[in-house]
């Protein structure tokens, strides 16, 4: 009897370690190794046995912030599929269509990645120089190095065309061969710049590959499955449709958007988008950034360097749970917060405005004192930054 005692003792302690071992091994923060001198951060989420939805006080709560905001149309939060919050301010209809401005590059990142699950693009390593063989003779060689992924992640080491070259660019007989005739300030991969030229080369390059608009493409591989279809947006001089800004979305429908990558890819019983393009998409890569002022998809001066980029998707933590978002200028946003499983979409008035970084940083606060603190039981107090530079 008392060998069983102490044998039972022994594989309880040997149980006892593995599961330690187990919970160390899951509790810290994993750092992939990719290539191009960076590192892709996978945030392991903690662990909320006593996450709930929200009730009909935490939705009053967010409710009554929302109307301080005064250039906020619409706020929808879903958790578990299930839509629990749902306004509509200063006069918005629920089916009016939001410009959701960059928020459109995270839908051009789903399109790329559908294009690479049907083998349209090979692969992410793909060279660009493959759609544009022009770049074969560019006097810089380095343009031949230039992937597909580069484009993705905001690493060509291409000039970028947004914030003060915008104008110049959009105003070009060709944004294409504008976008790739820019100088190149460092090699591939090696330090990002926002630039919605790098997202407008992936339209191209869906239009190439796909033998369709990328309009088309998007309403025959995303939008049909998610249950609504794209009305047009804007075109190039060429006919290419604007890859990665001016697409029109109702908050529903963003919300649908935002569910598919919460749910892995999945839409209605159908794998819309593979899993694993998911979860590259949002495994943020630290920015290395370029030296010198750095901007934000609201064309301010950026001056932190915590928030990461992933497939045309932001990565920052929230609250204390890992959140990929897609960010459009003005306050157009889809948070996932898987951790949660929780879905926030915001769309806003895109009026030039010095407000916007006030009306960013309250709709963050909304996100995390008013929706995450009380779905994990915890006292709603301000937890991040709140002076005058941006919380992310």
């Amino acid at each position: 009897m008392t060998r069983v005692v102490w044998t039972v003792v022994l594989v309880g302690a040997l149980w006892a370690i593995g599961a330690a071992v187990r919970t160390d091994q899951f509790s810290r923060v994993e750092r992939v190794a990719v290539p191009s001198n960076h590192e892709r951060v996978t945030a392991v989420q903690p662990e909320a046995p006593s996450v709930r939805g929200l009730l009909a006080e935490d939705a009053d709560a967010v409710d009554r912030a929302a109307r301080d905001l005064p250039r906020l149309h619409s706020l929808l939060v879903s958790w578990r599929g299930d839509v629990q919050f749902e306004r509509y301010y200063h006069g918005v209809a629920r089916d009016r269509l939001a410009n959701i401005k960059s928020a459109s590059k995270s839908v051009m990142s789903a399109l790329v990645g559908i294009a690479v699950d049907h083998q349209l693009i090979p692969s992410v390593e793909t060279p660009i120089a493959t759609y544009f063989p022009e770049l074969v003779e560019d006097p810089d060689p380095r343009k031949s190095e230039i992937t597909v992924e580069h484009l993705l992640t905001m690493r060509p080491g291409l000039e970028g065309t947004s914030n003060r070259n915008y104008g110049a660019w959009v105003t070009s007989r060709n944004w294409v061969r504008h976008a790739l005739a820019r100088p190149m300030f460092a090699a591939p991969g090696e330090e990002m710049e926002y630039s919605t030229g790098n997202t407008h080369l992936l339209s191209a390059i869906l239009t190439k590959a796909a033998g369709t608009t990328t309009r088309e493409f998007a309403n025959e591989v995303l939008a049909m499955p998610l249950g609504f279809s794209l009305p047009s947006w804007p075109r190039d001089p060429q006919g290419i449709y604007f890859g990665g800004n001016d697409m029109l979305m109702t908050p529903r429908q963003m919300l649908a958007f935002g569910e598919l990558y919460l749910n892995d890819g999945r839409a209605a019983g159908q794998q819309v988008v593979s899993r694993e393009w998911v979860e590259r998409s949002c495994q943020g890569v630290e920015r290395n950034r370029r030296p010198g002022p750095a901007f934000d998809p609201d064309g301010n001066v950026d001056p932190l360097r915590d928030r990461r980029y992933g497939y045309g998707w932001w990565v920052h933590e929230i609250g204390g749970y890992e959140t990929c978002f897609a960010w459009g200028y003005g306050g157009q946003y889809i948070f996932v917060l898987p951790g949660l499983e929780v879905v926030l979409v915001a769309t806003s008035s895109a009026d030039v405005s010095d407000e916007r970084r006030d009306h960013r940083r309250l709709l963050f606060d909304i996100l995390e004192r008013l929706v995450v603190a009380p779905m994990v039981g915890e006292p709603t107090a301000i937890t991040h930054n709140t002076s005058d530079a941006p919380p992310l």
